[in-house]
C-alpha cells in the first residue's frame, strides 16, 4: 500500500512540468527625486517595479528606457526615503489594463487601482495598455449624427459617431463646462472619462455634477490629478483609451472624453526632457508630440464589431495661442475642432463657440442638405458682421450701403441667440436643426 502510494505520488511529481523561475532583482544606484537609474536589471520598458526604502516604505516605478548598461526607470508615487543600492524588483508584467463591464460605475487611478471607495474590480478582462494594431480599411466611415444636447454643435458642427473632435482654448474660458454639457446628454452606451492632469477638486466635481444619477452607471473614470507622477499621467490616457476600444469591440456606442490632451503632452515633455532628449518648439521634445497621433488614431468606428468610439479631447492652447504646437498637432490629426473664444466669454456668451475657426469635418457626411445651407447661412451672416464690425460700433455704415451687411445686421440678434445656452439646458439634434432651418432655412 504504501509502496503504491510513493510510486503514484512520485509519479505524479515526475511529470509535472515544474520550472523553477529565478527571483529577479537589482540595485538602485542613481535617484533624482523623479528619474531613477538601477543596475542588475534587464527588463521591458513599461515594467513596474517595486523600491523597498527605510522603516518599510516603497515606491513604484516603471522603466521608460536604458542608458550604459542601466535601466531607467520613471517614480510613480511620491517622495520616499530611498538609500543608494536599494533592492529593486519588478512586480508587475508591462502593458494591460483592466476592461470590461466589471467597471462601470467605478473611479480608478492611473494604474487601474479603484479609488471611489467601492472596494476591489472583479470579473474584468485585459487589454493592450497601448492598443491593438488596426487595418486602415477596418476602419469605418462617420455617417451617423451624434446628439451631443448642445444647440450650437448639433447645428453648425454637427459631430458624427466616430469622430474625433477637439474643444480647444485658453484656461478659464469654458471647457469643462461644455464637457458637462456633452457628457449628460449624450447618446452613448458607455461614456469613458479621462481627467488627466487637472485639479483634484474637478474630479469630484465632475462626478457629483456632470455623471451623477443614471449617468454614473454607464460610465467609467480614470482620474489622475496633476500632482501625480508624469508616467501615472499618460498611463492613464493609455487605460481610458483601451478600455473605451473594449467597448468598441463589444459593438457598443462609446463616448471618450479626455481632460486634457494637453496635459498628455505635457507629461510626455517632461519624460523626454529627463531622459536627454532635446527640447524643440515651445520646450516640447520630439517624442511629446509624436505620441499625440497614436493616442489620437486609436478612436474611431470599427467595422468588425460595428461599435464606435466618438472621441472628445480638450486641448489648452498655452497663452490663448492657436499656433501652439499641441493644438497644432492636434488640429492637424483631430476630425473637427470647436473653437473657444476669450472674447465671447467676457461678453457673457456661453458657451463661447467662435463658429469661424470652428469646424466639422464630417458635418456634409451626416447632416441633410438644407440643414447644412442653413448653417452656412448663419456663418455667412456671423462673418459678414464681424468683418465690419468696426464699421458698425463707430457709426460709419450707414443703411441700404450694402444688403450683406444690412442682412447680417438684421439676423445678429438671432445668430447670438442660437450660439447662447444655459449651462443645465439640454437641446436635442432634431430640435436644433428645427430652429436653424427656420431661421436661416431661406437664405
Amino acid at each position: 500500500m504504501l509502496s503504491r502510494f510513493a510510486d503514484d505520488y512520485l509519479g505524479a511529481l515526475g511529470n509535472h512540468d515544474f520550472r523553477p523561475q529565478p527571483k529577479i532583482s537589482g540595485r538602485l544606484a542613481s535617484y533624482d527625486g523623479m528619474l531613477m537609474e538601477a543596475v542588475g536589471l534587464s527588463l521591458p520598458v513599461g515594467t513596474v517595479c517595486a523600491i523597498d526604502g527605510t522603516g518599510g516604505q516603497r515606491v513604484e516605478a516603471e522603466v521608460i528606457g536604458f542608458r550604459a548598461g542601466r535601466t531607467l526607470l520613471m517614480n510613480l508615487g511620491g517622495p520616499a526615503a530611498l538609500l543608494p543600492n536599494s533592492p529593486v524588483r519588478p512586480v508587475g508584467p508591462p502593458g494591460e489594463a483592466e476592461v470590461g463591464s466589471a467597471l462601470l460605475g467605478r473611479v480608478v487611478d492611473g494604474s487601474g487601482k479603484p479609488i471611489d471607495g467601492l472596494g476591489t474590480i472583479r470579473g474584468a478582462g485585459h487589454w493592450p495598455l497601448a492598443g491593438q494594431m488596426q487595418n486602415p480599411l477596418d476602419r469605418g466611415r462617420v455617417l451617423k449624427p451624434m446628439d451631443v444636447g448642445v444647440r450650437a454643435i448639433n447645428g453648425l458642427l454637427t459631430i458624427g459617431q466616430g469622430q474625433r473632435v477637439g474643444i480647444m482654448a485658453g484656461s478659464g474660458v469654458g471647457k469643462s463646462v461644455l464637457l458637462g454639457m456633452i457628457v449628460r446628454a449624450a447618446e452613448a452606451d458607455v461614456v469613458v472619462v479621462g481627467l488627466i492632469g487637472e485639479r483634484s477638486r474637478e474630479v469630484a466635481d465632475f462626478l457629483e455634477t456632470k455623471i451623477s444619477g443614471e449617468a454614473r452607471k454607464r460610465s467609467v473614470v480614470v482620474a489622475v490629478p496633476a500632482n501625480h507622477s508624469p508616467v501615472l499621467r499618460i498611463r492613464g490616457a493609455l487605460r481610458a483609451t483601451a478600455i473605451a476600444e473594449s467597448f468598441r469591440a463589444e459593438g457598443k456606442k462609446v463616448l471618450l472624453i479626455m481632460d486634457s490632451l494637453t496635459r498628455v503632452a505635457h507629461a510626455g515633455r517632461e519624460i523626454g526632457l529627463a531622459l536627454g532628449e532635446p527640447a524643440s518648439a515651445r520646450g516640447y521634445p520630439p517624442s511629446a508630440i509624436a505620441m499625440l497621433p497614436s493616442l489620437i488614431e486609436r478612436a474611431g468606428t470599427c467595422v468588425s464589431s460595428g461599435g464606435s468610439i466618438t472621441a472628445i479631447y480638450t486641448v489648452l492652447a498655452d497663452g490663448d495661442d492657436g499656433n501652439d504646437p499641441v493644438v497644432d498637432s492636434a488640429r492637424s490629426i483631430l476630425d473637427g475642432h470647436i473653437v473657444l473664444s476669450r472674447h465671447l466669454a467676457e461678453q457673457g456668451v456661453y458657451p463661447a463657440i467662435d463658429l469661424g475657426p470652428s469646424v466639422s469635418r464630417v458635418m456634409t457626411d451626416i447632416a441633410a442638405k438644407d440643414h447644412v445651407a442653413a448653417a452656412r447661412v448663419l456663418r455667412r451672416h456671423l462673418a459678414t458682421y464681424e468683418e465690419n464690425r468696426d464699421l458698425i460700433l463707430m457709426g460709419a455704415y450707414k443703411a441700404g450701403a450694402d444688403p450683406a451687411i444690412d442682412a447680417a445686421l438684421a439676423c445678429h440678434p438671432a445668430v447670438m441667440e442660437y450660439i447662447k445656452q444655459d449651462a443645465d439646458a439640454v437641446v436635442p439634434l432634431p430640435e436644433a436643426i428645427a430652429e436653424l432651418t427656420g431661421v436661416f432655412g431661406d437664405g
